[in-house]
């Protein structure tokens, strides 16, 4: 096994690892307060480490076909992720959904939003230097992850300070869009390919 292959295992376990703590931390911090907001960047979260079981099964196998699936499975997330983002966007700006504060929930935002952009970005190095688009694709997942714990984190805040509840739902609208925008473009690359065979 070369030492890309192994940085990109190594890569999704923390990512794994992290997430799975994450899920704990937020069910305790989003309890406290009763935040959708927060609650929503659990549900993520689940999403994420789905995605990064996919990519280290992908990465324990070879060929066409395990990279194929891996893809489309990703696609999948990505749209499955864009659906809820929707319908809490659009029940958070129905019911004027406050977010709540948490500093428990805000510290481990901070940090969510500086690890996910560490291994997004190293993801998409090892990616590359493999040619691995399964890697590539799940690093942009962990990316959207950083960007939903800052919408979440900006929410928290600019409620308090200014009383703007709806920035949350706006936010998590633009996201939808781009988890949406994904999930096609996965999915024409694959038919792409298979057109040419």
């Amino acid at each position: 096994m070369n030492s890309s292959l192994r940085t990109g295992k190594f890569l999704e376990y923390v990512t794994l690892g992290w997430n799975a703590i994450g899920v704990i931390i937020l069910i305790i911090a989003a309890q406290g307060i009763h935040s959708i907001a927060l609650i929503g960047f659990g549900f993520d979260t689940l999403l994420e480490i789905g995605a990064s079981i996919i990519v280290i099964w992908e990465l324990n196998g070879t060929g066409d076909k395990r990279q194929t699936l891996g893809l489309k499975l990703l696609s999948i997330a990505f749209f499955a992720l864009g659906i809820y983002i929707f319908i809490q966007s659009i029940l958070n700006l129905l019911y004027h959904t406050l977010p709540g504060k948490s500093l428990l929930g805000t510290i481990w935002l901070l940090l969510t939003i500086v690890v996910m952009i560490i291994l997004a970005l190293k993801k998409f190095q090892i990616g590359k230097l493999l040619n691995n688009p399964v890697l590539l694709t799940e690093g942009r997942v962990t990316l959207v992850d950083a960007a939903l714990a800052g919408i979440v984190l900006l929410s928290m805040l600019f409620t308090s300070l200014l009383g703007w509840w709806w920035l949350d739902s706006i936010g998590g609208l633009i996201l939808m869009g781009y988890c949406f925008w994904e999930s096609i473009h996965i999915f024409r690359d694959l038919n792409t390919k298979s057109n040419k065979k």
